[in-house]
């Protein structure tokens, strides 16, 4: 085998030994995670509603104020919320 190709052998088991740690790493925060949701469950938080909250958290302002008027536009059309000229 040639030396490129050693070299090259060498950088592809770098690169795939670099994934895979940091595969790992992330198996360990998703697990972390996991834990602190729970430990919010059994201090009596609601879990779907802080996902939702954390969701939220990383939209910008303007992203989430479109999806609010889209979500209301939405629930008004399905007559789940009184429309907006209703509520005057």
């Amino acid at each position: 085998m040639s030396d490129a190709h050693g070299i090259a052998r060498d950088q592809l088991r770098a690169f795939i030994e670099r994934i895979e740690r940091l595969e790992e790493e992330k198996k360990t925060i998703a697990d972390d995670i996991k834990d602190v949701y729970g430990e919010a469950k059994s201090m009596g938080f609601d879990t779907k509603i802080l996902r939702k909250v954390i969701s939220i958290r990383k939209q910008d302002q303007d992203e989430r104020m479109e999806q609010e008027a889209i979500l209301d536009t939405y629930l008004q059309a399905l007559g789940m919320v009184p429309a907006a000229e209703d509520a005057a």
